[in-house]
């Protein structure tokens, strides 16, 4: 038994130098959206799951625009945690019977547990963000990129930048929003586990 277990060992440990096995298909998708936005250095593109091995330029889109999306919604949830965790909420009250926003705990325990809000006000939230995705945040009229939802209606000067400055953008946009879908993820972790953090504080 203690042989086999040499031998196995020796095996795994040659396995480890031996040259890691490409398919031509990852590889070509890799060429296929190596120059699109978002594949950065150190990790290049990366799909490690393979979701666009197919090199379908639709199915890419699609994926990025969910990306952008969930990137701008997590950068809100991050940045509503810590104003609420820092005492700083909607002034009066949230419903008739006098409940200031500021009575209500922070974070997950608003939505649910003994003190979250009643749930005619999570009713109202839920309908509120059907609302702005059915409706406000999709692109209408053709946008210049994937999630441009300005529709001729919003531009902030947009139009005044150059065309690497627009790029450059487009990509301090994206890894915020990556960062911030794993800032929330944690902060939601963090809050069941407990415990005392920089500039948040008690979870």
């Amino acid at each position: 038994m203690m042989k086999l277990a040499v031998v196995a060992s020796m095996v795994a440990g040659a396995a480890a130098f031996a040259p890691a096995q490409v398919s031509k298909n990852s590889v070509a998708t890799s060429m296929a959206f190596d120059n699109e936005l978002g594949a950065q250095a150190p990790l290049g593109f990366f799909d490690p799951l393979g979701l666009v091995d197919d090199q379908d330029q639709e199915k890419f889109d699609r994926l990025r625009y969910v990306e952008i999306k969930h990137g701008r919604i997590c950068q809100l949830a991050f940045l509503g945690q810590i104003v609420t965790r820092n005492g700083i909420h909607l002034p009066g009250d949230i419903d008739y019977s006098g409940h200031a926003f500021a009575s209500y705990p922070d974070g997950w325990a608003a939505i649910v547990g003994p003190d979250a809000i009643p749930t005619a006000g999570l009713c109202q939230i839920i309908a509120f963000i059907g609302f702005l995705e059915l409706g406000v945040m999709k692109d209408i009229t053709g946008g210049e990129f994937v999630g441009d939802f300005r529709n001729n209606y919003i531009d902030f000067g947009w139009d005044t930048f150059d065309a690497e400055t627009k790029l450059q953008k487009r990509a301090v946009e994206l890894n915020n929003g990556r960062a911030a879908q794993m800032g929330i993820l944690g902060l939601m972790m963090h809050e069941q586990i407990g415990g005392t953090f920089p500039i948040i504080g008690a979870l």
